[in-house]
């Protein structure tokens, strides 16, 4: 992270053909954002296990939580057609919106709140320089761009798609020519082109389940919450989840104390949707979507113009983008 991270400063806001910059550090007080791939970040936390000789089983089949209502929980699973069991004093759920932990949870138990948005993204990755050196979140009438990077030598870039497009129907040639279609001319022209070596589409989701504990199982990450990938939260709410979770255990350890298992749900909720909030509102203020028409997208510029030019706006921004405190 350190060596390879890239650290902003800033972002830049592009509509009605114009480029604004919001200063992440001078309105923060000196924090920035890092751009540092998600698949980098597992790398690394599963070379540290290596590194302490910690046990993880890759591979595993028919993983099952049990018993987490209980006293006693433990864990079951196969591993080369042989089972396997561990016993445990908490299970922490931290398998991902299709795992198992949350489907465990009895039926009742649990509530969700879901938003589904009509449409996509469709994303590129391709081994050209990127055309700035910093985010470009765009808002334009044909639907929302973001020029991204990996790293000075590869770029990530992305369109506003139909939910139900196919990503057969986007040759490379077509995917340049609709990006710089939605970008300010200067950014356009700084926009290499080149074989794209990745290209897939997301779909755009916003879903929380509460609570995010019962009895020994706790729910951390995607297991209990979606974000649109709009506000860049996803990761920075796994971690604080994480962070939560692991003071109260330490607690439980050191002191004998639960306060802090107890508190645990209530207060990764309450930055849960703080983030669900804010990805929503970048969301709605950058897409296009089906009911938007000619009064909302001036709607859509107006806010984005007064955001830029307010620098209360722009400091409410600045501080949800860099991740609120945990």
């Amino acid at each position: 992270l350190h060596a390879e991270g890239l650290p902003h400063s800033g972002i830049s806001l592009a509509f009605d053909g114009r480029l604004h910059r919001i200063d992440l550090t001078a309105l923060t007080g000196g924090k920035h954002v890092t751009v540092y791939g998600q698949t980098e970040v597992t790398h690394d936390l599963m070379d540290k296990r290596e590194t302490a000789r910690l046990v993880t089983v890759y591979e595993a089949a028919n993983v099952a939580p049990h018993d987490f209502d209980g006293a006693a929980p433990f864990v079951t699973y196969d591993k080369d057609g042989v089972g396997h069991r561990i016993d445990c004093d908490f299970i922490a759920g931290c398998d991902g919106y299709h795992g198992v932990s949350r489907r465990s949870v009895p039926e009742g138990a649990l509530k969700t709140f879901e938003r589904t948005y009509p449409f996509g993204w469709l994303g590129v990755l391709a081994e050209v320089p990127p055309a700035d050196h910093e985010l470009v979140y765009a808002n334009h009438e044909r639907g929302f761009a973001l020029c991204s990077m990996r790293s000075p030598h590869r770029s990530r870039y992305y369109v506003q798609c139909p939910a139900d497009e196919r990503v057969e129907a986007w040759s490379d040639d077509r995917f340049w020519d609709e990006l710089r279609r939605r970008l300010p001319p200067k950014t356009a022209a700084a926009v290499t082109t080149g074989p794209s070596f990745e290209k897939s589409i997301a779909p755009l989701r916003s879903f929380v389940a509460e609570p995010m504990r019962f009895g020994k199982l706790f729910l951390v990450g995607d297991a209990a919450h979606i974000v649109p990938p709009t506000g860049a939260k996803g990761l920075n709410l796994a971690a604080s989840d994480v962070r939560y979770l692991f003071a109260g255990l330490r607690e439980f350890y050191s002191e004998r104390s639960q306060a802090g298992l107890d508190a645990y749900s209530a207060k990764a909720l309450a930055r849960v949707w703080k983030a669900v909030r804010f990805s929503w509102w970048m969301t709605t203020i950058l897409h296009r979507f089906p009911e938007t028409g000619e009064f909302g997208q001036r709607i859509q510029e107006a806010e984005l113009d007064y955001l830029v030019h307010s620098k209360a706006a722009s400091t409410a921004l600045a501080e949800n983008y860099v991740g609120l405190p945990y």
